[in-house]
């Protein structure tokens, strides 16, 4: 097989591995450095436990060696060093039961042994009553000290055993400058074993305790960083596919921050640049239609008519250009709307003054049309929003409702609070709208004709829907048996 193909497998294998999220490979690495760096010290430390307690119980018997040589020089001297008042403290001392707890490890007996050799190296005082007479010289401990040397030795009473040896330390009795003896402490290091057992168990403790608070640390990082990360390519997903998403927000991870405040600027260069285009090219579109119109009552305005005509095409234009106006003061202000990310205020809304504001701003086509329009609506219902744009869609929605209304109609508008949700239900008794049109019926300029042959802007109900959706809530339109339904679903405070 070629050198090509076998790299052409590899990759092709390298495709086919698992995507693991890059939080959780990040906690990956993060786990083996803490279990790494565990492992090294906890074995570190285990390793200097042991040698450091026995150089400081070491430390602490070249004291008491140098103080028993101290107090022992007078009584080696005079010759009454069996019998004297030193080697009585010294059996005394022996057979005390101290009965002590240091940090809670027994310590029921006395666990030095003292001896004291002459110049020649011969034990004159023993505290275990078992070697005097014997010659030590020949051990470290004495030899040594005799010498003017510092004098210990470690000497295991059981080879099988490692925790069997004495730590034997010596200092040197001086009497007019010359060595005359020697005072040896000794102390088996198996009475210290427990002290270097429960060091070692209350370090891997806190190492095994350190290690899982920071590998806890680690995991919540872990997870913050995949979902900061999940957050922008959701935002940007979303903005791909030209839906209105909030900026996310980043307090501990600023570069994130940076990220998505670098995805919002493009979305609204990008945001600006194809609403332009879209804008130029309905605008040209809509104003085609009137300014034809204008466009040839004008050119026969410029011929010989009689008055009636001339007033005919003069109204002509003038509709046509209030038709024109109409269009494009609908157009910026959905324009304003469609470019808010969010509501720039809020303030708590009541309901039911609000619609009956818009059912008086309706009087006179009621009137014209001998229609009805009934309020169903509790005082207290409230809803949290702008104000403006809330009364500016609930027009919208019951002009709409007038323009397909039958002669003596009735508009019903019923307002219903359900699980933290406010529906208001507009209906009216008029024409349904046809099958075709009810999933385009909020679309930019999409329009139906009315009962009097005339075509709207399009844009009322496109309006009513980027409100609505700014307000978190839901618009839905349906025939229903006598005429159309119009629902708006928007949270309670």
């Amino acid at each position: 097989m070629s050198p090509f193909k076998q790299i052409t497998q590899g990759l092709s294998r390298f495709k086919r591995w698992p995507k693991i999220p890059l939080g959780f490979r990040l906690f990956l690495l993060y786990f083996v450095l803490v279990i790494l760096t565990t492992y090294l010290v906890s074995s570190t430390v285990m390793r200097e436990i042991k040698p450091t307690v026995r150089q400081v119980s070491e430390e602490t018997l070249v004291d008491m060696a140098n103080l028993l040589a101290v107090m022992a020089r007078e009584d080696l001297v005079q010759g009454t060093l069996v019998e004297g008042k030193f080697a009585k403290q010294i059996n005394s001392y022996g057979m005390r039961e101290p009965n002590a707890a240091i940090w809670g490890i027994s310590k029921p007996a006395i666990n030095h042994r003292i001896y004291i050799t002459n110049a020649d190296g011969v034990v004159v005082l023993d505290s275990w009553q078992q070697d005097i007479g014997k010659d030590f010289s020949r051990w470290n401990d004495v030899y040594l000290t005799l010498r003017g040397e510092y004098g210990a030795r470690s000497t295991a009473l059981d080879s099988s055993d490692p925790l069997s040896t004495v730590m034997h330390v010596a200092a040197p009795i001086i009497h007019n400058e010359k060595i005359i003896g020697a005072v040896t402490v000794a102390k088996a290091n198996r009475s210290v074993q427990p002290f270097i057992n429960m060091s070692k168990y209350r370090v891997l403790s806190w190492l095994a305790v350190m290690s899982i608070l920071a590998l806890i640390v680690g995991a919540l990082i872990a997870w913050r960083i995949n979902s900061a990360l999940y957050k922008l390519a959701n935002y940007a997903d979303k903005i791909g596919r030209g839906e209105k998403a909030n900026k996310p927000t980043f307090r501990v991870f600023y570069e994130y921050g940076l990220l998505s405040d670098a995805l919002e600027k493009m979305r609204r260069q990008l945001d600006g640049k194809s609403y332009v285009e879209n804008y130029v090219q309905t605008l040209t579109h809509e104003l085609k239609s009137p300014l034809s119109a204008i466009k040839g009552a004008s050119e026969i305005l410029q011929t010989p008519l009689s008055n009636d005509k001339q007033q005919l095409f003069a109204s002509n234009i003038e509709s046509e250009t209030a038709r024109m106006q109409k269009l494009i003061d609908k157009l910026l202000a959905l324009t304003k709307l469609e470019q808010l990310p969010e509501l720039e205020k809020r303030e708590v809304i009541f309901i039911a003054p609000l619609l009956e504001a818009i059912k008086g701003s309706f009087i006179a086509k009621a009137t014209n049309k001998n229609a009805l329009i009934t309020i169903q609506c509790d005082s207290s219902m409230q809803l949290m929003g702008d104000r403006f744009l809330i009364q500016q869609a609930f027009y919208n929605i019951v002009d709409n409702a007038f323009d397909f209304l039958f002669e003596s109609g009735q508009i019903n508008i019923f307002v219903e609070v359900h699980q933290r949700m406010v529906s208001i239900k507009i209906s009216n008794t008029g024409s349904c709208i046809p099958d075709y049109a009810l999933l385009r019926i909020t679309e930019r300029f999409y329009s139906l004709p009315r009962a009097n042959g005339n075509k709207s802007t399009g844009l009322g109900l496109n309006f009513v829907e980027q409100v609505i959706k700014l307000h978190k809530g839901e618009l839905t339109i349906s025939n229903i048996e006598q005429g159309v339904l119009v629902e708006i679903t928007v949270p309670t405070p």
